[in-house]
């Protein structure tokens, strides 16, 4: 019988919503008042943020929005039930999100909200074994086989989540689990990593990628296995993996067999390129707490209208009920109602805030939204190569001409990663290690008291393999739709946002070798806008 849980009343404050419904990544450390990503529930105004890769703090419209919501959802539960509420809330999101992302009834896609985009790829893992696992018709199938190309540019838990895997000590529904330990029996995958990256962190050549994901796919389904194909779009350090092309050979290739999940977790698409995807009958995993800056914890499952019409004939997989609630399916997808009823008001209030910048951003042209995005690239870049303290992460370029969908600004670079080096005794230079590097991106966000210099937020360190026998990892400076929209407003904001990017990889050189930077601010950005 599926269960209702209840709300603590009287309603909690905004603040506490904010940090509610998720796993222990959410929760706040007592010593900084920050989650896991090193962010505050709070609107901070003097963190200059660049770091969506990871997260960013909630901006103080954003916040407005959602304590009038909490408000409104205070003086509702007089008159309605705490699920009946939710439901009716995050109904009214999804039409607008939806509306947003340009997908009406031609395509017909399910939206299933979830706390996490971790929590997204345990759901998506085990949509495409019930769809595809009943087709061979040949007894028990056998178990399936789960291929990301470069895990190490993914979230941290997702490996175990696409494994059948929990992932974290306690979940969105309150429910205690193990890490590691597995759903259950039946929902146990075997997962494959391709790497993208070589041991010094350069990029491994794209053929050779697609190559060895056939490779894997091919035996595996002559074996009789089904297969979830995870395609990242775009990853921690803005790549696109594997090829869109072959992905979408190995499913044409093999459509009942072969199930196809779009990692756009980091939400740097446009309309077209989501609608491509679903027309390709792939799944597409979305966030709103990283390229749309709102807070941590708000994933978004998009489901095809084939793999929706499979999934409402065979129901929706009970394991699901760990970590699912009805409330976050389609009202009108019966096959849901066999999970139980939980209102998640911190997730609601989580996603109320990813769509008010979603709006915004929709409300720039994408002319201008791609003017901006250039111009500030092409700063980074200029700034990264000028200073032997900084060096640019080599990262391809964004191609997704095999969906046939016209090129926008999501074909343009938003995250910046790059390594950080020192002077070397005699002569040239060696790069600064993971602990080093971890020691950078602390004192950015938390700069020493008295020096008058802003904190500023990169994307946290992601490990890059080894250069000269030291251990690296690249920081991240990242373009953001906020910052985008405060660009659109006029000259003088696009300029202010790029000097604040310049002053920023200032200060991280500056810590780096313990010297004033090579190149003034002023002289990157005057050639950056000529």
């Amino acid at each position: 019988m599926p269960t209702c849980r209840t709300l603590p009343m009287p309603l909690p404050s905004t603040a506490d919503l904010l940090v509610s419904g998720g796993d222990h990544r959410i929760a706040l450390d007592p010593a900084t008042g920050r989650n896991k990503y090193g962010c505050e529930p709070l609107a901070c105004a003097s963190l200059v943020p660049f770091g969506s890769s990871t997260s960013s703090g909630i901006s103080p419209a954003a916040f407005a929005v959602v304590d009038e919501l909490r408000n409104r959802l205070a003086a509702g539960l007089a008159h309605q039930s705490a699920p009946a509420l939710y439901r009716r809330e995050m109904d009214r999101l999804r039409r607008e999100f939806l509306a947003l992302c340009g997908l009406g009834h031609t395509l017909d896609p399910g939206l299933v909200f979830s706390a996490s985009g971790t929590d997204v790829h345990l759901l998506a893992a085990r949509v495409a074994a019930r769809v595809t696992g009943d087709e061979a018709g040949n007894g028990a199938p056998a178990r399936p086989l789960v291929i990301l190309a470069g895990e190490a540019e993914s979230g941290s838990g997702v490996p175990a989540a696409l494994a059948g895997q929990h992932f974290s000590t306690y979940n969105a529904l309150g429910r205690v689990t193990i890490p590691g330990e597995s759903l259950g029996h039946a929902c146990a995958s075997d997962t494959r990593n391709v790497p993208i990256r070589n041991a010094d962190g350069s990029l491994r050549d794209a053929d050779a990628v697609d190559a060895e994901i056939g490779a894997l796919v091919s035996p595996a389904v002559h074996e009789g296995r089904h297969v979830l194909l995870v395609l990242i779009d775009v990853s921690k350090t803005g790549c696109i993996a594997p090829g869109i092309a072959c992905v979408m050979a190995l499913q044409r290739r093999w459509p009942s067999a072969v199930q196809v999940l779009v990692d756009a977790c980091q939400f740097r698409i446009e309309p077209a390129t989501i609608q491509a995807y679903l027309r390709c009958g792939f799944m597409v995993a979305l966030t709103g707490s990283k390229f749309l800056t709102g807070p941590s914890f708000s994933g978004a499952l998009l489901l095809p209208e084939t793999v929706g019409r499979k999934l409402r004939q065979r129901g929706v997989p009970a394991e699901l009920r760990i970590y699912s609630a009805r409330e976050e399916w389609p009202q009108d997808w019966a096959c849901a109602q066999a999970l139980g009823s939980f209102a998640n008001f911190g997730l609601l209030l989580r996603w109320q805030a990813a769509v008010h910048e979603l709006r915004a951003l929709r409300a720039v042209p994408a002319s201008q939204v791609g003017g901006i995005l250039r111009r500030f690239a092409d700063a980074v870049r200029q700034r990264l190569d000028g200073d032997p303290a900084l060096a640019a992460l080599s990262v391809p370029v964004l191609d997704r001409a095999a969906l046939g969908s016209p090129s926008g600004w999501d074909g343009i670079q938003t995250i910046h990663p790059f390594l950080l080096y020192r002077s070397a005794p005699h002569g040239g230079r060696v790069p600064l290690n993971r602990d080093e590097t971890a020691g950078v991106y602390r004192r950015l966000q938390a700069p020493e008291p008295g020096t008058g210099a802003p904190p500023y937020q990169l994307g946290q360190p992601v490990d890059c393999g080894q250069q000269a026998g030291i251990p690296v990892s690249a920081l991240r400076l990242c373009m953001s739709a906020r910052l985008v929209v405060q660009a659109a407003r006029g000259h003088d904001q696009e300029m202010r946002i790029i000097g604040q990017a310049m002053s920023c990889l200032d200060a991280a050189a500056a810590l780096a070798h313990g010297c004033a930077p090579s190149a003034s601010p002023a002289t990157v950005l005057d050639a950056a806008m000529s």
